[in-house]
Formats: C-alpha cells, sequence, structure tokens
C-alpha cells in the first residue's frame, strides 16, 4: 500500500476479515475497542503516526443482514454523529463510503450502487444537502466504479501527480 499510493496506512476496523485483508495490503492494524467511540479515540491518539486511515464500521452491515431496518437507521445516526469528531482532526481529504450494499428487506448484501461522499478542500461543490442512495447518485461524483476511489482520495488531497489520460 505505501509503496503505490505513497501513504503511511493504518486501519481501524473491528471484524476479523477486514483486519486481515488491511494486513495483507500493507497497512498497520491498530487494535480498537468494538465501539465507535473506541474506534474514533483509537484514530485520534494515532492521528500524527500515519497519514491514511481506513476505518470500517462494521454494524449498519450486521443490522442489514440481520433485516432490522429501525436498527440500521440507528447505527447510521451513530456514525452520522462521529463524523464531526473525524473532521476536527482536519483531515485533507474524508471519504464515507461503504464496501457494498445491505439493504435491511433483503437481508444480504445487494448489488446496489453504495452511495460515496468525498470531503476535501478543493472538492466542487454540487449542491448536495443530504446523502444517502439516490442524492448521491444524482451528486457531483454520480455513480463510478470503486477502483477509482483511491485515485480520487489522492487527487483530493493534492498528492496525485496527474489524474486522467
Amino acid at each position: 500500500f505505501e509503496e503505490v499510493y505513497g501513504t503511511r496506512p493504518a486501519a481501524i476496523a473491528v471484524y476479523p476479515m477486514y483486519r486481515g485483508l488491511a494486513r495483507l495490503v500493507g497497512m498497520d492494524v491498530l487494535d480498537a475497542g468494538q465501539s465507535l467511540d473506541d474506534q474514533c479515540a483509537r484514530l485520534k491518539a494515532a492521528w500524527n503516526d500515519y497519514d491514511f486511515f481506513f476505518m470500517h464500521f462494521k454494524y449498519t452491515d450486521s443490522t442489514g443482514e440481520d433485516g432490522n431496518f429501525d436498527a440500521k437507521v440507528k447505527r447510521t445516526e451513530e456514525l452520522d454523529a462521529a463524523i464531526p469528531r473525524i473532521t476536527a482532526l482536519n483531515p485533507d481529504v474524508l471519504i464515507v463510503t461503504g464496501d457494498h450494499s445491505t439493504p435491511s428487506k433483503m437481508k444480504s448484501h445487494s448489488w446496489h450502487p453504495v452511495p460515496t461522499l468525498i470531503a476535501a478542500e478543493n472538492c466542487r461543490f454540487d449542491g448536495s444537502t443530504s446523502f444517502g442512495e439516490r442524492q448521491c447518485q444524482v451528486g457531483g461524483l454520480g455513480q463510478f466504479p470503486a477502483k477509482y476511489l483511491m485515485s480520487l482520495a489522492l487527487a483530493h488531497a493534492g498528492r496525485l501527480e496527474k489524474f486522467g489520460a
């Protein structure tokens, strides 16, 4: 990861698969507790030691798999409430997205597009006032293949020499 992207990466994740994948691609895997508060505290404690963080919040996925819509909404709101704690660290770029969609109605992963938000000093304002599946489809990013996400992150951080051909 560090060789390819030129960043010193760390991962904060509860679920073993994400911890293993992060380790496999060369990220330092940081121990944190099970709660979002624990994860945010670990992020803050390690902030000056790394310049890229992958923070995975499992509980919106697991509540979707359980088919528990109300719990999924509650967990999404919990994550939303934590965003100011993360932005207070003044990241160059903040990306909020998912690795897949997990509709509660289906109780499983799905093929549906995943909303993506990028916040950075040099982002273009697109007029979006909310964050969700429908709003993100018509926002400035629209729909795009996930393979471009790291290039977008690096570009917004001013760390990409050239974007495109």
